[in-house]
């Protein structure tokens, strides 16, 4: 059960958004758990570091999974989603920013050319992939 304004606010902005605000809303959410990781790397806090990688490779798990293998795109998205995985996966191993930096990197590029599709085909709904 919600309880909390902030989580009725969430749960009312996801149920409302176009498939284009979703997508983005994953990407922020894969960039800032990657970002927070990062954080726990300097901190040494591992459980931080561990728990946040989690999420962000579930993030980027569902960016695949959902992928409209329909288009074209789609052929190159998936490798490149499975690489930001194997980055956060070594990152995580390592306890190392860099891959988690390449990974966050790759996450903000998308996400970039994501929102310029979004505002290109304003009023349509954005496919994924």
């Amino acid at each position: 059960m919600i309880t909390s304004p902030y989580d009725k606010y969430r749960q009312s902005a996801v149920q409302t958004s176009s498939p284009g605000q979703l997508l983005l809303m994953l990407f922020d959410g894969a960039i800032r758990f990657g970002k927070t990781a990062m954080e726990g790397i300097v901190e040494t806090d591992y459980e931080k570091v561990s728990t946040n990688l989690g999420k962000a490779q579930t993030i980027v798990s569902e960016l695949l999974t959902t992928l409209d293998r329909n288009y074209d795109v789609a052929k190159t998205l998936a490798p490149l989603y499975e690489y930001i995985n194997y980055l956060f996966i070594q990152s995580n191993i390592k306890k190392s920013k860099a891959e988690a930096e390449e990974a966050i990197g790759y996450l903000q590029e998308l996400r970039e050319s994501f929102a310029q599709a979004a505002k290109m085909t304003a009023g349509q709904d954005l496919k994924h992939g």
